[in-house]
């Protein structure tokens, strides 16, 4: 029995690594409970912290503080590292109308936040850990928290309000996405509609342009700004890597891959597209002629990483052709002004003989990528602690805003992701590799918090300000989601799976999306979701601090 209080209850590092890890391992395993298809996931562990809590458990103040900072830190980076590569793009075309939308979400739940403040008895502190529960958002409590400690000002932890309101977080947002599925049903018809600025498409053509008659390929792309590679030429029976230098002539048979949205300029330019279906996942390359191969060959030398692929002059010194890259998830076009970064996924067609020294050039050692770089990812947090320092003066404030320990290391991350390939600089994890520091660093973080804010957590939920805090952060999670959604649907070009992503997205609310997936057919919402997720987590970690130094 003493060993047991000693291991429990007695303040010491074992006991605290102890209590922290318990509280992670239960919370995790109830986590994999859904009702009626909805799970919190990770989400749970801060409810275990809170129970662990309420029953007496607690460790050393100092270590608490450590654990919950640290775990913070890893969580956030990591998530900044993985949407990194793709935040600057999700800005650009139709991602900033999904953006814009994103960003109306997030400014009218915050105005909610500050009307509701100016017209009840809640602090400012205990509104904006309302708002951080009600938009799900765990990354902006541990920003304002910090901040409070920053202005060392005497405040209730706002850690409580985001314990309340949470569950109702979660579960405001897909109410909203059954209630706009009721008012409007046939909107979610259109759930097939894609970006086609984006998707790749791949069809074979018919050369009968007589203005490309005996015209080399880069004359023909010259032609127009349509982005296309060709990545097989049939003439008379033989197929063949076609060249920059190759001259085309009539009839001759091209199997390109473009985009959706060039599909019917690359036929005018060509003159006819064929019928076959190209881009069926059951096709097998390597059977549809038999003198050229197909293989994808992964990046992972180093000296690759940052390099145009232009630049590697791989098609005229091998002859071979790269159609597709395969990056996070998603196909890109292999142009030649595209950076490469290690861990990019290349098919190559070829001969044989020729995609072999090409894999020499590549590398092509997957296990060789599954190994950890966990110098890039201390280097970038130090960096990121060291930015989240810097104070900005902002006029009318008393104090000088810092990013803090929330801001920094995101802000690093994403500029690490998005720019470190350019430096050359290996800042490639697999996604396991992401997932696992994600999920490490959010777990103690979770735990830490509700294990701090688990003392009176249900004395606070069961007085008459409990329920009105759990009015105030459902109202903050429903009218936005709504108002936003009603507008979208009503006066913008977007398909449902779009908007429910976005809405998703921009309430950091992964378990709405697990949802919307379930229910709508295709891959708009996730896409959405990724989409909009990077700028709304950022905007939302600034806003919190905002909040705090201008209205506190």
């Amino acid at each position: 029995m003493e060993w047991i209080n000693a291991i429990l209850f007695d303040h010491s590092v074992i006991q605290a690594v102890v209590v922290i890890s318990l509280i992670a391992a239960i919370g995790l395993s109830l986590g994999k409970l859904s009702f009626y298809g909805i799970s919190l996931g990770v989400t749970f562990v801060f409810f275990a912290g809170i129970i662990a809590g309420h029953l007496g458990l607690s460790i050393d103040p100092q270590m608490l503080n450590y654990a919950e900072s640290f775990g913070l830190i890893i969580f956030v980076y990591a998530l900044g590292l993985q949407v990194g590569p793709g935040f600057f793009g999700s800005l650009r075309r139709g991602g900033m109308n999904l953006n814009f939308l994103a960003l109306s979400v997030i400014l009218i739940g915050t105005s909610l936040a500050l009307l509701f403040h100016a017209i009840t008895n809640v602090s400012l502190p205990d509104m904006v850990g309302i708002l951080s529960g009600a938009v799900t958002n765990t990354p902006a409590l541990g920003a304002a928290q910090q901040t409070i400690k920053q202005m060392n000002i005497s405040a209730s932890d706002p850690a409580l309000g985001c314990a309340v309101t949470y569950p109702l977080g979660v579960v405001g947002v897909i109410l909203a996405i059954i209630v706009l599925r009721k008012l409007f049903p046939l909107r979610t018809q259109y759930i097939h509609r894609e970006d086609g600025s984006k998707q790749t498409y791949i069809a074979a053509f018919e050369v009968l342009n007589p203005g490309i008659f005996n015209k080399n390929l880069k004359q023909v792309a010259q032609l127009g700004a349509h982005r296309f590679v060709a990545s097989r030429l049939w003439r008379n029976g033989h197929v063949s890597i076609p060249l920059s230098d190759t001259i085309l002539q009539k009839g001759d048979r091209l199997l390109v891959i473009t985009t959706r949205a060039d599909e019917e300029a690359v036929k005018t330019l060509f003159g006819a597209e064929e019928s076959t279906n190209w881009n069926s996942r059951d096709i097998d390359w390597n059977t549809i002629d038999n003198q050229l191969a197909s293989q994808e060959i992964a990046i992972s030398r180093s000296a690759i990483n940052g390099k145009k692929l232009g630049s590697l002059r791989l098609r005229n010194q091998y002859r071979i052709n790269i159609t597709r890259i395969y990056r996070a998830g998603v196909l890109l076009l292999a142009t030649p002004e595209l950076i490469l970064q290690l861990g990019d996924k290349l098919t190559v067609v070829g001969e044989s003989e020729d995609i072999a020294q090409v894999e020499k050039v590549l590398g092509n050692r997957v296990v060789s990528l599954k190994e950890p770089n966990l110098v890039a990812v201390f280097i970038g947090i130090v960096l990121g602690l060291a930015v989240g320092t810097i104070p900005f003066i902002i006029p009318g404030v008393k104090f000088p805003i810092q990013l803090g320990i929330a801001g920094g290391p995101i802000i690093m991350g994403i500029l690490m992701g998005a720019f470190g390939p350019r430096l050359h600089l290996i800042t490639y994890t697999t996604q396991s590799a992401n997932l696992m520091l994600r999920g490490l660093g959010l777990s103690l973080y979770l735990a830490c918090l509700g294990l701090d804010a688990g003392t009176h957590f249900f004395e606070t939920v069961f007085r008459p300000e409990g329920l009105l805090w759990i009015v105030l952060g459902f109202a903050i999670t429903f009218i936005p989601v709504i108002l936003v959604a009603l507008f979208a649907l009503r006066f913008m070009k977007l398909d449902f799976g779009s908007i429910a992503g976005m809405l998703c997205g921009s309430m950091a609310n992964p378990m709405a999306l697990n949802y919307v997936n379930s229910t709508v057919e295709g891959d708009t919402p996730a896409v959405s979701y990724a989409t909009v997720y990077p700028l709304s987590m950022f905007i939302r970690v600034i806003l919190a601090q905002l909040i705090l130094m201008l209205f506190l």
